[in-house]
Formats: C-alpha cells, structure tokens, sequence
C-alpha cells in the first residue's frame, strides 16, 4: 500500500510538472484573450488539476461509490488524452525556438546580443493547432451525448455448454442490463432499442439489473415500452445496487421500503419474473435446465450484499445447467467461483464506464482499473461469466467507444466450454 501511495505521489507531481509546461502553451495559442493571461487563470487551471488527482486518489484508496469513481476516472483520462495531444506541438516548438537560437548564435557578429532561446517567442500557429487537437477527447463527449446514448447495438455469441440437454441446443436467450430509467429523455429512441430486441424473437431473456437510478416513478413514464420484451419461455430479472433506494433521500424507512414494493410490483407489473434468491426450472419436453437470480452482491464499495447462493441453489442438484443473473461482475470471482455448479453467470453493472475501445479482439476502458471483469465473455475453468455494457446511462449523458448492448445468445452443447471465441 505504501509503495501504491509513493507511486500515486509520483505520478501526481509529473502531472503537475506537465500542466506547468502546458500552461505557456495555453497561453501563447490565446495570447489575444486576457483572461488566460491572468494569474486567476493559472489559479483555475491547477485547481482543476489538484481536484482530479484528489478524486483520483479518493477513487483508488477509499470505498467510494461507482458513480463517484467512474466521474472522476472519466476526467482524468480525458484530461490526460487532452495533454497527450496538446503536448507534441509543445515540444515541436521548443525544438523550432532551440534551432533558431542555436542558428543565432553561430553568428559570430550577433553571438554577444542574441536572447536566449526563452525569449524566442512561441509559434502562435503551432499552439493553437496543438489546442485543436487537444480539445478532441472534449469534442468526443459531446459527439457521444449526440449519437452514441442511444446508438444500440445487437451482439451476437455462441454460448458452449457442455451438459445442456438435446432439447435446449440451439436455443435463443437474450440479455439487456442497466436500463437506468431515470436518465432517459427520449421515448422514441428507447423504444426503437425494445423493437431491436424483438425481433430477434429470443426464445427467454434476462434483464441483469439497475431498472431505476433510486426512485421506482422513474419507470412510470416507460413502463409500458418495457413491458412489450416479452419471449415464449419468459423474461427473468434481478436487482442492482440502484434498485434499493440507497443514493436518494428519504423522509424514513418507511418510504423507502414503499419504494422498493413499487419495484418489485413494476416488474410484476411487466410481466417480468424477479427472481430475488431464488430459481425456476426452465423445461422443454421432458428436460430441464435452471434459472438462478440472486439480490445485488458487490464485492467493491458499499454496495448491497444481499445475494445469497446458498437459497438460489436450493433444490437444484437434479439440474445439469444452471444459469445465474447476478448483477455486480465483481460477484463472480468473489463467490460464484466457489459453486462449480454454476455454469454461466450474467451481469451488467459496469457500463463500460459509457468510455473506451471497443472492437471484436480488443477493448479498453478506464473502469478495467476497477474492474477485472467489466465486458464480454470471461472463462475460468468449465464456469464462463458474461458482463453486458448496459442498455442505458448513468452520470455521463453519452456513451463514447462503448456503445449500448442488446445481447443474443445461441446455446450449443460442447465438451470444450474453451472453444467459446471474442469478447
């Protein structure tokens, strides 16, 4: 821990070393402007700085919550894209002001009375060039806000398990996660997601948690969208750490237990079946296979833990597959892991932190750095977990790189689960 603390300490002089060297680059790219030539200027811009690395610090060393962690992970990486980009035309420009001084100098007539190379002034082309290709990562936030929120995308995997019975080989289970109600603004684009989700005509669907951001009348104005996933065999749900009612505030208990019976009687109401540490048996013909749904159970941060595996698994033992809806990733490593039994688990909770790559053989996004498992297909030994980057939004009103996922999986008997491809 202590060598994590220096290496932070480190990092965050460096950071600030760079901001220094910036700062006059800023500077001369708006020379004609007054207030970047103002010591109040100076002030905001290393105040900015300090603020994101304490959060930084905070996000790393103390229990905060995702939202808090993401916000802050989300700015300084920005920030750090944005000094990444401005930072080249810096140095090409020392490198233009040293060759005029050194040129200077082999003057032998001038040798005595030329400046030094700091009084060279900067290229005004070149530092506003380099704040053009430094205000990118903020023109792609504003791009994502745009397109990409409700930009969603229908992913496509095959799903190996080696003990599925004949009857179910081949069938088409769907997944969304994260629907966020909450931060929705627009009906139509919502429901356009719903009609891409029909009509993949999934045979049963899982919905992996958060349906609200903490209070259930966020669903009023949408439930009747939601209500049309419908598939032959049902759609099962389960709760996220949003679902509880714990990051808003309350009059007392009592309104806030009102609040969750409203959830619980929302999914009722849509004809979705909320498994809260239980299971069904999903039957086709005379075979069977198991549906598991466990209360929210985070590892990281305060969430709830009120999953129990134990109750889930209840009566289970006859079943050669069993599928979990767990909504928090971090659940996998932390207890799933230790119930062999348990063939897949499905989560969401991460959103892919709504920022990142994301390709066919590669991914990358901040929230990784929290996350060990926050999207796609993950293997350990015969257990497999998928993580869905979520329907929705939080926070952030954008998704950048990570796009929204409606997720169609086809389930096909392998003796090899490893032969399973793609993230």
């Amino acid at each position: 821990m202590t060598r994590l603390i220096l290496n932070f300490f480190i990092t965050g002089v460096a950071v600030l070393i760079i901001d220094r060297y910036l700062l006059g680059g800023i500077r001369a790219g708006l020379k004609k402007r007054k207030f970047p030539q103002k010591r109040s200027f100076a002030i905001f811009y290393y105040t900015l700085s300090i603020i994101t690395l304490i959060g930084v610090f905070f996000s790393i060393f103390f229990k905060m919550g995702l939202g808090f962690r993401a916000a802050f992970l989300l700015l300084f990486f920005l920030s750090l894209f944005t000094k990444a980009l401005f930072l080249p035309f810096i140095l090409v420009d020392d490198l233009r002001r040293l060759f005029l001084w050194v040129k200077q100098k082999t003057r032998k007539s001038q040798a005595k009375s030329q400046p030094g190379p700091d009084a060279i002034p900067r290229s005004e082309f070149l530092m506003k060039a380099g704040l053009l290709a430094g205000s990118i990562p903020l023109g792609g936030l504003v791009y994502g806000t745009i397109s990409g929120v409700y930009d969603y995308r229908v992913k496509h995997r095959t799903l190996y398990l080696p003990n599925l019975p004949k009857a179910f080989d081949g069938i088409k289970l769907g997944q969304i996660s994260d629907i966020h109600s909450g931060s929705f603004y627009n009906k139509k684009a919502v429901a356009g997601g719903v009609e891409m989700l029909m009509k993949e005509k999934a045979d049963f669907i899982f919905f992996t948690g958060d349906l609200v951001n903490s209070h259930t009348k966020e669903m009023y104005e949408y439930q009747d969208i939601f209500s049309k996933v419908k598939a032959p065999l049902g759609v099962y749900s389960s709760l996220g750490n949003h679902d509880y009612g714990d990051y808003a505030a309350w009059p007392n208990e009592a309104a806030k237990k009102k609040n969750f019976d409203d959830l619980v009687a929302t999914h009722k109401n849509m004809g979705w079946d909320l498994l809260m540490n239980t299971n069904r048996r999903l039957k086709i013909g005379g075979e069977e296979i198991g549906i598991l749904g466990v209360e929210n159970w985070g590892s990281l941060s305060r969430f709830p833990k009120r999953g129990r595996l134990d109750l889930a698994l209840k009566n289970t033992d006859d079943l050669p597959v069993k599928l979990l809806l767990s909504h928090d990733p971090s659940h996998w490593r932390a207890q799933v892991l230790d119930f062999p039994q348990i063939d897949v688990m499905f989560a969401g909770h991460t959103h892919g932190m709504q920022f990142g790559v994301q390709t066919e053989h590669f991914q990358w996004s901040p929230i990784q750095y929290i996350y060990k498992e926050w999207a796609g297909l993950y293997h350990q030994g015969a257990q497999q977990l998928y993580v869905n980057v979520g329907y929705g939004f939080l926070g952030y009103p954008g998704r950048l790189g990570i796009l929204p996922e409606i997720t169609i999986f086809e389930l096909k008997a392998s003796p090899n689960p490893s032969l399973q491809k793609g993230v």
